[in-house]
Formats: structure tokens, C-alpha cells, sequence
């Protein structure tokens, strides 16, 4: 056969289905048939999915002063991105390669954008937002509605809603805008079920073995900038005003510091989708199947041959194994039985689910991942409110900390874990004493937490301390006759006593002034019956006193996310070494599917129900329960931070029984040789089964 024939048949071989083209070689040469491309892609597609997915959280407080909601709620808002993912992925298993991946992945691309635009329609199909509900339509907002009027000339507000914004309509209106959130966030986990599993095992399917490790590291490495991106965007979009898009004439009186304060929410939303959408176009135009890779990168190679990693030695490194292993779980259910109909493949996989959960070790990892990232998903959702609340710092500043501290001290803890498991070539032993100490190291590091925060303010009315309170002792006979309307809410704060108020009315308020500066303008309240010397009073609430320690609190709980992220690694390589190797591919699948179902659907519904208990003021829309105005301090900090306790003890419990287990199996196994082999119990850990290689390393 002469060369060309040979070239010929190459190229035919290489092409998808074995089908000859003219154009084979320029196919060949497309940037479509190039993995390296491909990776590229996926790596900004989950990227953008990632910033989609947790936008939200970094918005949460200012969906619910928008519409009303409370924390429950809107952690159920944020829990349902888990319903639509969860019950769809165990059916990804069962389609593996038998589809057009890179086509499905675009699909689901689109799906995700489209949520994203379904995300913000609320706020284009809702009115303006009025921060003073009490003000007439046809009145600049936060003025003369919230000063004291006579009784004489304005009749008492009757505590039953009889005005027309509590008609049917807005009622309607209310419910519509949440199912379209609700439809939106599952949409937007529907969309996300077939990203991650087909791009990963697409990549492995036509990379080269040895460089599957790198470009999985590479893309797990980039989409880990995705939940700090998110953050970081919420953070400049909630600068802006919510109705950027129409400003009422006259502008506003607000700053980002008023508690009455929405950011553009919608906006963000809004570039991430577009961000999506852009990246799912080159999904389309990727063929089902490409040539597979057939070079190794040249400075892998060297990497490769001057580490002193078993990679050397013709062994797969932990690290390797735990990126190649998750791929493996993808197509699991299908390597077992490629020829199971649907139905079968549900009859089985119960079987399969019940036969791993029965292995103890597997058992208590998955335990301490879910007690981890219930702790995980309890302060990624609700930790920007948190510190707006217990620091009274802005949303936008609560963001950025997040995003430029937590996210990337995580992520530096996930890189450090599988350094050290890779390095120190740790065994199953040495893992559970990695994992039992962040894990220790992390709780240790929330005590102090118990006791860094502020104060409740002293409000008008509704503290309620013991003895004389500075500033309060005439309250509220000192308003005298004022008419006030009893949902309003325009907080003025007393700079002599530091005494907040509901509204200028509520501190007998008659007249309103404006300072004009360069860039802003303050609202200033005079002659106020409520205050030492009638006023001035400047709007908005009180200054936090201990707004400093909002750092010194989050440099320690970026710390402590630090430690728990060490964990993860050697975790998830005691679960690939501690089952059966023809159990490997489902146990990887089950334990995310656990995490999700246990972890990250109850647990930001936990929190929010936690945080909704320290409320002592809440705000009433149309007779219901809305969002609320004010907490009690000390208490949410104890039970948010008690919460994150309780999921960190638990953990750590895990962690100790595991490593408690795998010394009495290591215990056994050495009195066994001893009694079994009595000259051999150094080449024992030699010649055992897989599962128990690793141990080879111990001294």
C-alpha cells in the first residue's frame, strides 16, 4: 500500500462515523476539531453558568426589599436552582455518549440564557419602585407623606388595608412576579444538568491520556472564578439604582446606605445571560465525535519526567486519579449495563444506590460533605445579608469583600489539599488525619465569630430594654398629635442619643430640608417634637458603632473556608480508594447527587428559616407578612453562626469516626499478615488489592 493510501485511510478513519469527505483534511484543520479548543470553550461557558447560578445569592437581601419576601422564602428561591438539576442528572448517566454532546451542552447553554432573561423580567413587568409607600403618586417621594400632620386635618390610619394598593390586581401581580422567579431558578438548573458531565467526558473521550489531567485541572481552575465573579458583579450592579432605566423626574434622595436602598438586581442577570449565550454559540459547530488527540504537550512531558510523582514511576498520581475518576462516573451506570432500557436502568439503579451506601466509609464521607457544604450553601446565600445587617455596611461593599476574600481563599484551600495528597502521596490513613484536622482547625476558628458584632439599634417603639432609655423616656406621647401612616417607613436617626425612628412623623417631625452638595444632596428634619433641641435630624438609620470589625470577621471566616476547602481533595480520594473499583463510577455519581439533595436544597432554606426567627419588625404589604426591617443583633449573629457551628461539628464527628475506622482496619490487617504470613508483612501491602495500595506509602 503506498503512502497515499495510507494517509487516506488515516484521515477516513478520523473523520466521525468513518465517513470520507473532500474536505477531510481541512475539516481536520478546523478549530471546531481541535480539543484544545474545546476546552477553551467549556471553560468559559462554565464560567458564565457558575456567575449565573450565583448571582443571586450575591443579590438576595435586595430581591426581598423589593418584593416583599422573606428569608424562607427567598432561600427556597435560591434552592430550587437544585430541583430541576437533581432531578434530571441521574438520567445524564444513562444517556452518556449515546448523544450529540457539544449540541446538547448549546441546548442547555440557551436554557441557562433564557432563565437568566426570565430571571429580570419582574423587574420590567412590576411598577417603579416607591422606597416611601406612603406618598401620593403625584408627590416627590419622601416628602411632605412622612412629616407630622394633625389629626384635625388628616384622619387616623386604620390598621386594616383599605387603599387602592392593596387592590386584587397587585395581590396578583405579587404572585406572578414569584412563579416567574421560581420557574426561572428551575429552569436554570434544567439547563445546567448537561454542561458539566458531557464537556467533561467529551474532553476525556479525545484528549490524550496525558493530557486529559491538565486541561480537566485548567477548566476545573478557571470555573472556579465563577461563584467570585458573581459576587464581584453584584457588587458594582447594586451601586446602581433599581430603576436606572426610569428615574423619576427630579431624581432620588437616596444613597446606597439607606436602608430603603434596592440596586439594580435585574441587571445582572442581564450580562450574565448574555455572557452564556455568547458562549454557547461554538457548541453548535463542535462535531459529534473528533479525532482523538495523539501528542502529548511537550511541557506536560517534562513536568511529568521531573516530578518525582508515581506519575514517573508508570503509576497514576491521587491527584490524576481524582480528576480522571469523575469521569468516569458520568457513563458509569452505562459501562455496567450498556444495553439497559430506561426502565431497567431505574430498576437497577436503586440495587446499586443501596450496595455503596452500605460501605461505611463511603457512608460517613458523603455524611461530612453534606454537613460541609450545608454549611457551604448556608453562607454563600446568606452571608451578604449577614454582614449588611450585623455590620451595616452596603450590599455592594458585602459583595466585593465576598467575593475578593471567601471565594478565592476556598479556592486557594481546594489547590492546597491536592497538593499535599499529591506530594506527600498521602494513603487512606493520612487523608482522614488531613481531613480531621481542617476540619478541626475550622471550628476552632468560629468561636471567636460568636462574639464580633454590633449592638441592635435603639428604635422608637420597638426595642424594648429595661429602665430609662436615653432619649426615649417621652416616646411616643412626644409626638403629640401627629397622624402617622402605620406602613411607612423612612428611618431618621437622633445623633445625640442615637435613637432611629420609622419615619420623621414618628418623631414629631413638621419640616423637611435639603442640603445641595457637589455630587449628592442631604435630607435633613427639622422641628421635631421627639428630639433634644427639635433637629436637625439627618435620614436614614443610625451609623453602626463596630462597622470595623466587619473585617477582622471576615478574615477569619475566609480562613476558616480556607481549612474546610483542604478537605476536599483528600475526601474525595477516600471514597475512590475505600470502595470497589467496579463501584467507582456510580459512588462519585451518588455523592453529588446526595450533596444536592441533602446540602443544598434544604440548607439555604434552613438558614433563611433560622434568620426569619430574630426578627423583631416587620413590614406589612396588603395584611401579609413581608420583608422584614429590623433584627435582633446578638440573636441572629448566635443562631447564624450557630448554625454554621452545628454543620462544622458535624463534619468533624464524621471525620473522626472515619479515621477511627480505618485504623482498626489497619489494625487488623497487620495482625491478620502477622498471623498469616509471619515473614512477609513487609511486602503485604504490596501484593493487596487496589483499595489498599496507597498504604504502601505510610512509614
Amino acid at each position: 500500500m503506498s503512502d497515499k493510501d495510507t494517509k487516506a485511510m488515516m484521515s477516513t478513519e478520523d473523520i466521525p462515523q468513518g465517513k470520507a469527505s473532500p474536505n477531510s483534511q481541512d475539516l481536520q484543520r478546523s478549530v471546531f476539531y481541535s480539543i484544545k479548543f474545546f476546552v477553551l470553550c467549556h471553560s468559559l461557558l462554565q464560567l458564565a453558568q457558575l456567575m449565573i447560578s450565583g448571582y443571586l445569592k450575591s443579590s438576595i437581601s435586595t430581591v426581598e426589599k423589593r418584593f416583599g419576601l422573606s428569608s424562607q422564602t427567598s432561600g427556597l428561591l435560591a434552592a430550587f436552582n437544585e430541583v430541576g438539576n437533581t432531578a434530571l442528572i441521574v438520567f445524564v448517566s444513562y444517556f452518556g455518549s449515546r448523544v450529540h454532546r457539544p449540541r446538547l451542552i448549546g441546548y442547555g447553554a440557551v436554557l441557562v440564557a433564557l432563565a437568566g432573561l426570565l430571571m429580570s423580567l419582574p423587574h420590567f413587568i412590576s411598577e417603579p419602585y416607591r422606597y416611601d409607600r406612603a406618598s401620593p403618586v403625584d408627590m416627590p417621594q419622601d416628602f411632605e407623606a412622612s412629616l407630622c400632620q394633625s389629626k384635625t386635618l388628616v384622619p387616623d390610619p386604620t390598621p386594616a388595608p383599605s387603599n387602592s394598593s392593596c387592590s386584587s390586581y397587585t395581590e396578583t401581580q405579587h404572585l406572578a412576579v414569584v412563579g416567574i422567579m421560581f420557574t426561572a431558578q428551575t429552569l436554570l438548573g434544567v439547563g445546567g444538568v448537561p454542561i458539566q458531565p458531557f464537556g467533561i467526558s467529551y474532553i476525556d473521550d479525545f484528549a490524550h491520556n496525558s493530557n486529559s489531567p491538565l486541561y480537566l485541572g485548567i477548566l476545573f481552575a478557571v470555573t472556579m472564578m465563577g461563584p467570585g465573579m458573581a459576587y464581584g458583579l453584584g457588587g458594582l450592579m447594586l451601586r446602581l439604582y433599581v430603576d436606572i432605566d426610569r428615574m423619576p423626574e427630579g431624581g432620588i434622595s437616596l444613597t446606597s446606605k439607606d436602608p430603603r436602598w434596592v440596586g439594580a438586581w435585574w441587571l445582572g442577570f442581564l450580562i450574565s445571560a448574555g455572557a452564556v449565550a455568547l458562549a454557547a454559540v461554538p457548541y453548535f459547530f463542535f462535531p459529534r465525535e473528533m479525532p482523538k488527540e495523539k501528542q502529548e504537550l511537550r511541557f506536560w512531558r517534562k513536568v511529568l519526567t521531573v516530578s518525582d510523582s508515581p506519575v514517573s514511576k508508570g503509576e497514576d498520581s491521587p491527584s490524576e486519579q481524582s480528576l480522571r475518576e469523575p469521569l468516569e462516573k458520568q457513563d458509569g451506570l452505562v459501562q455496567i449495563a450498556p444495553d439497559l432500557t430506561v426502565i431497567q436502568f431505574i430498576k437497577v439503579f436503586p440495587r446499586v444506590l443501596l450496595r455503596t451506601l452500605r460501605h461505611p466509609i463511603f457512608l460517613l464521607v458523603v455524611l461530612s460533605q453534606v454537613c460541609m457544604s450545608s454549611m457551604v450553601a448556608g453562607m454563600a446565600t446568606f452571608l451578604p445579608k449577614f454582614l449588611e445587617r450585623q455590620f451595616s455596611v452596603t450590599a455592594s461593599y458585602a459583595n466585593l469583600l465576598i467575593g475578593g476574600l471567601t471565594i478565592p481563599s476556598a479556592i486557594i484551600g481546594i489547590v492546597v489539599g491536592g497538593v499535599l495528597v499529591k506530594r506527600l502521596h498521602l494513603g487512606p490513613m493520612r487523608c482522614g488525619a488531613l481531613c480531621l484536622l481542617g476540619a478541626l482547625f475550622c471550628l476552632l476558628l468560629s468561636l471567636p465569630l460568636f462574639f464580633m458584632g454590633c449592638p441592635t439599634h435603639r428604635i422608637a417603639g420597638i426595642t424594648h430594654e429595661p429602665g430609662n432609655l436615653p432619649g426615649l423616656e417621652q416616646f411616643p406621647a412626644c409626638r403629640g398629635n401627629c397622624s402617622c401612616p402605620l406602613d411607612d417607613f423612612n428611618p431618621i436617626c437622633d445623633p445625640s442619643t442615637h435613637v432611629e425612628y420609622l419615619t420623621p412623623c414618628q418623631a414629631g417631625c413638621t419640616s423637611r430640608v435639603v442640603q445641595e452638595a457637589l455630587d449628592k444632596s442631604q435630607v435633613f428634619y427639622d422641628n421635631c417634637s421627639c428630639v433634644v433641641g427639635g433637629g436637625p435630624v439627618p435620614a436614614g438609620s443610625c451609623d453602626s458603632a463596630c462597622s470595623h470589625l466587619v473585617l477582622p470577621f471576615m478574615f477569619l471566616v475566609s480562613l476558616g473556608a480556607a481549612l474546610a476547602s483542604l478537605t476536599h481533595t483528600p475526601s474525595f480520594m477516600l471514597i475512590l480508594r475505600g470502595v470497589k473499583k467496579e463501584d467507582k463510577t456510580l459512588a462519585v455519581g451518588i455523592q453529588f447527587m446526595l450533596l444536592r439533595v441533602l446540602a443544598w436544597m434544604p440548607s439555604p432554606v434552613i438558614h433563611g428559616s433560622a434568620i426569619d426567627t430574630t426578627c423583631v419588625y416587620w413590614a406589612q404589604s396588603c395584611g401579609r407578612r413581608a420583608v422584614c426591617r429590623y433584627y435582633d443583633h446578638d440573636l441572629l449573629r448566635n443562631r447564624f453562626v450557630g448554625l454554621q457551628f452545628f454543620f462544622k461539628t458535624g463534619s468533624l464527628a464524621c471525620f473522626a469516626l472515619i479515621l477511627a475506622i480505618l485504623r482498626q482496619q489497619d489494625k487488623e490487617e497487620r495482625t491478620q499478615v502477622t498471623v498469616s504470613i509471619p515473614g512477609l508483612q513487609q511486602q503485604q501491602p504490596l501484593v493487596s488489592g487496589p483499595e489498599k495500595k496507597p498504604e504502601e506509602f505510610r512509614p
